[in-house]
């Protein structure tokens, strides 16, 4: 638990520090037998600032708390 717990902290902290990730996929436009156009579309995942800080809390909760083996 102790690991989960420091991978939790480095994502949280991480988390707090950026907004939201953003990404690039290629999407169908026309399908039209041999022809095929495509084109790019952004996509955005964002979360709050505040989620960085609760997913840090509960990795150091983890820390703290977890059992040993």
């Amino acid at each position: 638990m102790r690991i989960l717990g420091v991978i939790l902290i480095v994502i949280g902290i991480a988390m707090f520090f950026s907004s939201g990730i953003s990404f690039t996929t290629k999407e169908k436009v026309i399908d039209a037998g041999p022809i095929q156009i495509s084109a790019d579309k952004q996509n955005n995942i964002a979360w709050p600032s505040y989620a960085g800080g609760v997913v840090a809390v509960a990795g150091v909760f983890l820390v703290l708390f977890g059992k040993k083996k």
